[in-house]
């Protein structure tokens, strides 16, 4: 398939060098299916969802090279839009996990190969507040292990920073009360971590959801309420598709389409890596809402 015009977003926040190599590697690559491809390089935050926002509909395709800060910066530029175009990613992040929910390899020029085989899938996108998000809302452990990373072993030792830090905050993980009411159900009491999911990915595992939960208009919701490994190793050891009962009693797990969380105090939450929400939260889904290139099912 050859696209008329797509725009390439990327920021340098690894070094300029190795963004050139990255360039130099994925150009030749899309250029065979893209006639006229405009690059677009942010430097502070919020220009990826700005420029997408204000320039967005003028393109057939956005490619986001960057990992999922990246790709939910720019993905709300692109939801506002009327009129959105494809979405394709380019991973180069430390976990990518949107991009390993849709089956994309996380090797840069695999990925460039895939999109242009132009596979398309209209897909979920998650909702909390005014903003959306691709893989995850969440309060508690996971946002404290967000929080916990530590910037150098991040940039040395990239996705088993994540893990370190998750070993890590896990010790310590504090209870928390709250009380979720979700398609006319609704659930209370004591948790570590409440875990709203569009992906399938956390922290480049994957968790026990089947593929289609990435089109099947439903939120994955775990809800964990005591920590330890034998929790971890349940969550992030793959399991066969098809519909998942935790063998954990300190796991509940509970799809829905709309989630109102309310906890004993406002809590930081974490969405796709980033945290600047709070709770109380209204939580839903936007069923298909988004085009993107994936990878083979």
């Amino acid at each position: 398939m050859m696209y008329h015009r797509a725009l390439l977003v990327y920021n340098r926040s690894a070094g300029q060098q190795e963004t050139l190599q990255q360039l130099a590697a994925v150009i030749p690559i899309l250029a065979e299916g893209i006639k006229e491809l405009v690059l677009f390089q942010t430097s502070a935050p919020g220009e990826g969802e700005a420029v997408c926002r204000e320039q967005g509909e003028a393109y057939e395709l956005i490619l986001v090279m960057g990992g999922d800060g990246s790709l939910h910066e720019c993905v709300n530029g692109i939801a506002a839009l009327e009129q959105p175009p494809l979405i394709g990613i380019l991973p180069v992040g430390t976990c990518n996990d949107f991009a390993r929910s849709m089956n994309l390899p996380v090797e840069l020029t695999s990925a460039a190969r895939a999109l242009m085989k132009g596979q398309v899938r209209a897909l979920d996108i998650g909702m909390a507040h005014d903003r959306v998000f691709t893989n995850f809302f969440g309060v508690g452990l996971i946002t404290a292990t967000s929080e916990n990373i530590n910037p150098d072993l991040k940039g040395a030792l990239g996705r088993l920073s994540y893990f370190i830090s998750m070993l890590q905050t896990v010790r310590s993980a504090e209870p928390f009360s709250y009380r979720m009411e979700y398609d006319g159900h609704s659930s209370e009491g004591e948790a570590i971590m409440i875990y709203i999911s569009n992906g399938r990915y956390l922290g480049t595992r994957p968790l026990p959801f089947t593929f289609d939960s990435l089109t099947d208009g439903l939120l994955d919701v775990l809800i964990i309420r005591e920590a330890g490994l034998p929790l971890l190793k349940e969550l992030l050891s793959r399991k066969i598709e098809g519909e998942w009962k935790p063998a954990n009693e300190s796991i509940s797990y509970v799809r829905a389409a709309s989630i109102k969380l309310i906890t004993d105090g406002p809590m930081k939450a974490d969405t796709d890596g980033e945290i600047y929400m709070e709770t109380p939260a209204a939580v839903s889904v936007k069923p298909r809402y988004l085009r993107f290139l994936t990878g083979s099912e």
